[in-house]
């Protein structure tokens, strides 16, 4: 029962680091009580069970939101939307399961605290190919100064290992074992020489973040579609017509839920093309374009000053029950208003505007460092994130949402322009500092200060390689472990 409950606190303490309470600081001790338990109970399928009912607590207490999100747009109602996030929390808490699992053996060892720091940031990088990815434990360091230095050389992992080892150092001294094992601890004295974020300087580049605010549950007709289309044009030409702004060298819409199929409606495309050149600016835009099997595509295009189509970018990581019904749970509708699942996109594409690139992915790849440093390392000199977050409703979900794209932006040293249809619209600077912000829920536009960079961080260039080294060093220490328990 003691084991339990540590596992639980473990649960409650990870919650409490991310956004809605947003104690970030827990996120270095959050695994300790866990851990503690790990080396306290020597069964492997007892650790395993340990970890999967703090993994379960967890993500309920985290991803709350997604039963909004499917009582209200998915059609389960009140039981069957929390039964449906009950299944996804016992699936996505499998990760800790297998860490609890492991992880025992290894916190026995003098080297426990880099070990067990390593298999955590190994499982950690499994959440996007085994089925959801979200709030990686380093993405409570976006604030932290210090911390965030590792980000541009290892990604998110970086701070999840810092966090992770810190948490394993409070299990050791809290067992009682040897002062000595907490030398590791040492090599955190190299974060304060790595070079420091990014000073804090305005933009020098001008565009217009347009937010609509359109509501979720919007009725399309033909009238619907002009007049959504009418209220974006105005909101991009509000920063235009004022004599005192200089005027924007960009516009950018955000995605939206509204059907503007670009491909397959010719009244909307004429109607972007026209705004376009109506500005004399390029515009980029969420829309739905398709396949050439019919099959719909979530996209961002590209317009040129004189609405010329100058890119279109699809959208490759989908949302699950979002954009399309994983295979075991056909029960669940889907949340979108198209008439079948969204077909993934096949490359990343680089948008080109004259001398400039732009890097845009959208909404949930943000959660994906991986996806979106290819961006950066094809030539983006900004990143876009285009989003609509209005089917998280009043939840800490946006909160969470724009911490994770903000990490991006220390990744890639590049600033990023996250233009979303309801909340948060913001300016974020290669330091992942807020440098401008509208109000959610507001129907508004938000001129952006921002710069083009074109310097390649470490992250950029090489990617995961922190990921592969972590895997590495765990799956030594496990053989390792293996081995000496059968000796």
């Amino acid at each position: 029962m003691l084991n339990l409950i540590l596992a639980a606190a473990s649960a409650a303490l990870l919650v409490l680091s991310f956004p809605r309470f947003d104690l970030a600081p827990l996120a270095a001790v959050a695994l300790a009580p866990l851990l503690v338990a790990c080396v306290r109970e020597r069964s492997l399928a007892r650790r395993f069970l340990l970890g999967e009912a703090a993994g379960i607590l967890y993500w309920l207490g985290t991803c709350y939101w997604i039963q909004h999100v499917l009582e209200t747009y998915g059609g389960l109602g009140f039981w069957g939307s929390w039964g449906a996030v009950l299944l996804f929390s016992v699936a996505k808490a499998l990760h800790l399961a297998v860490f609890a699992a492991a992880v025992g053996p290894l916190m026995r060892r003098w080297w426990a605290i880099p070990a067990s720091a390593a298999l955590w940031v190994a499982i950690e990088r499994t959440h996007g190919p085994l089925g959801f990815a979200w709030q990686a434990l380093g993405n409570a360091g976006i604030s932290m100064g210090v911390p965030l230095r590792l980000a541009p050389f290892t990604g998110v992992y970086g701070l999840s290992f810092v966090f992770a080892m810190l948490s394993a150092a409070l299990a050791v001294a809290f067992l009682g074992r040897r002062r000595r094992e907490l030398a590791w601890l040492a090599a955190l004295a190299v974060l304060p020489i790595l070079p420091a974020l990014p000073e804090q300087t305005p933009g020098a580049e001008r565009a217009v973040l347009v937010q609509p605010n359109i509501p979720q549950d919007q009725s399309w007709t033909r009238e619907a579609l002009d007049s959504a289309v009418n209220r974006l044009s105005y909101l991009t030409l509000q920063p235009i017509l004022r004599k005192d702004e200089r005027l924007p060298d960009l516009a950018i819409w955000p995605e939206v839920p509204a059907p503007f199929h670009y491909d397959a409606d010719a009244g909307f495309r004429r109607d972007l093309a026209s705004l376009a050149h109506l500005i004399r600016r390029p515009l980029l835009a969420g829309v739905v374009a398709h396949t050439p099997e019919g099959d719909p595509l979530n996209s961002a295009v590209l317009l040129g000053p004189g609405g010329e189509l100058l890119g279109r970018y699809d959208k490759m990581y989908l949302v699950p029950f979002g954009e399309f019904v994983p295979r075991w749970f056909g029960f669940v509708n889907r949340i979108t208003q198209e008439t079948g699942d969204f077909a993934a996109g096949k490359k990343v594409v680089v948008f080109e505007t004259g001398r400039r690139k732009i890097g845009a992915f959208i909404c949930y790849e943000a959660a994906f460092p991986h996806l979106v440093r290819r961006f950066a390392a094809g030539g983006a000199e900004v990143l876009v994130n285009l989003s609509n977050d209005g089917y998280f409703g009043q939840s800490a979900a946006r909160e969470q949402h724009l911490k994770i794209a903000r990490m991006r932006a220390v990744e890639n040293r590049r600033w990023l322009l996250r233009a979303t249809n309801n909340g948060y619209t913001a300016v974020v600077d290669p330091a992942g500092r807020i440098t401008a912000s509208l109000p959610p829920d507001r129907e508004a536009s938000l001129p952006a200060a921002y710069s083009y960079v074109s310097e390649i961080s470490f992250y950029t260039r090489y990617g995961d390689w922190f990921v592969a080294l972590c895997t590495l060093v765990s799956l030594a220490a496990l053989w390792e472990a293996a081995v000496t328990r059968g000796g």
